[in-house]
This record gives C-alpha cells, sequence and structure tokens, in this order.
C-alpha cells in the first residue's frame, strides 16, 4: 500500500529524522514528539526544517487533508 504525502507514520519518521539531524534526543511516545536540544539555535533551525518539510508535503494534498503544526521552544531557564 502506498503512504500518503501526511502519512502519520511516515510523517512521523521523517520528523525523527530530521530533529536527530540537529544533534536532538527523540521520544516519541504515541503520536507526539518530543526533542531535547543542546542549544536554542539547534532547536530553531530544527522547527525550521520540519516547517519546510510539512508545507513540501502539504502541498501535494487537498486543503482538506493538509496537517498543521505547531512547534514550542522552551528555552529552560
Amino acid at each position: 500500500m502506498k503512504q500518503q504525502p501526511n502519512d502519520p507514520r511516515s510523517l512521523q519518521g521523517v520528523l525523527c529524522v530530521l530533529i536527530k539531524q540537529h544533534r536532538a534526543v527523540v521520544a516519541s511516545p504515541g503520536d507526539n514528539l518530543l526533542a531535547e536540544f543542546a542549544s536554542v539555535v539547534d532547536a530553531v533551525q530544527c522547527g525550521v526544517a520540519v516547517q519546510k518539510e510539512i508545507e513540501t508535503r502539504n502541498t501535494e494534498l487537498p486543503e482538506n487533508r493538509r496537517m498543521r503544526f505547531r512547534i514550542g521552544i522552551n528555552l529552560g531557564m
């Protein structure tokens, strides 16, 4: 069976790869993703990369099938 561009399992796998490329520790309990980065710069760069990937995948889909994500970054102070 062909996976759709925003199939949750496919998308989660791609996001995990992007997060790991930015030197982060990844946990994925259920349908969530949690990443811990060494620096806020790595976190922001990864967030931008993730949003670009999602935007690319969304262009292939009709409006009612597109996924939207919010990314929160906490400096931990």
